[in-house]
């Protein structure tokens, strides 16, 4: 499983923008007020239950190349956890938002 993450500053985001063809799970982290956040905690499990990534994004993008299937992506920020159902094939780009409340405990 190939993963990379940042996206802090317009270099970066230009530089994971040019590698998204390489894969087909994006995340992008952010605050409800737009503002991009860095720090997720992210687990991605498969259909078996089984833990296929498990890191902290060092940035507000992170890209993975994951096997077509059916996955559930955990993000956490601070204290506050948000969970979402994926379905991904081998050769296109899906993208999942994680939005948090402008206040995170």
């Amino acid at each position: 499983m190939t993963y990379v993450s940042g996206g802090a500053g317009t270099e970066a985001v230009d530089r994971l923008r040019s590698m998204e063809k390489d894969f087909n799970l994006k995340l992008v982290f952010a605050m409800n007020n737009g503002e991009y956040v860095a720090d997720v905690r992210v687990t991605v499990v498969d259909a078996a239950n089984k833990v296929v990534l498990d890191t902290t994004s060092e940035g507000p993008w992170l890209l993975a190349r994951l096997p077509a299937g059916t996955y559930q992506v955990n993000a956490a920020y601070g204290r506050s956890q948000e969970h979402r159902s994926v379905a991904l094939a081998a050769a296109s780009l899906k993208t999942v938002d994680f939005r948090w409340p402008n206040r995170v405990t």
